[in-house]
């Protein structure tokens, strides 16, 4: 999964939000090593409400500024999604840990 739609499935999996929230969100999260560009944050948006991973929010909003737009969630799939790639992440980290990392001697 792309960093980008990892930190936007991260970003919608408290609350829902609107796309600029959602980027606000994307660089805190990742103390800009994700790159968000506004035409780029909405293509890769796209790709996931078409994968079923996000989906347009219904209902008004209490509150909410009509300024903001669209509001976004995360679908059940999108959960589903979330969880199993922090599984394969953590199990990742895991065996990192696991590596050695200081050099071998080299053999005479």
């Amino acid at each position: 999964m792309k960093p980008i739609a990892l930190h936007t499935l991260l970003a919608l999996a408290e609350r829902d939000n609107y796309g600029y929230a959602i980027m606000q969100a994307i660089r805190a999260q990742s103390d800009g090593q994700v790159a968000v560009q506004t035409a780029s944050f909405y293509r890769h948006l796209a790709r996931l409400i078409d994968d079923g991973l996000v989906a347009e929010a219904t209902g008004p909003r209490a509150g909410s500024d009509p300024r903001r737009g669209t509001y976004y969630r995360l679908t059940p799939r999108g959960k589903q999604i979330l969880l199993t790639e922090k599984r394969r992440l953590t199990a990742l980290v895991s065996q990192m840990n696991k590596v050695r990392l200081t050099p071998r001697k080299a053999q005479a």
